[in-house]
């Protein structure tokens, strides 16, 4: 394997589970803050229920992404 792909491997490897860490710190966030008004609102507004949680999933996407594209940048500048 050559030089640089070998680092760029490690790069990506650290990146993925940064992010892991990352998408789980999340999840657990969500759960505490949210949870029980989530449970409550899915018991008794389904609809708004389902607008809430898809505006928390595109929420996390946009965050996560921009994460993890500042992390990439970070790794790839120290690879070289």
């Amino acid at each position: 394997m050559k030089k640089a792909t070998a680092k760029s491997l490690r790069a990506f490897a650290i990146e993925l589970a940064i992010y892991a860490v990352f998408v789980t710190a999340y999840f657990f966030l969500v759960l505490h803050l949210l949870g029980e008004w989530l449970y409550h609102l899915e018991a008794q507004h389904r609809y708004t229920y389902a607008v809430v949680a898809l505006l928390l999933i595109a929420g996390q996407a946009v965050v996560l992404d921009a994460v993890t594209a500042l992390l990439f940048r970070f790794l790839r500048s120290r690879v070289r």
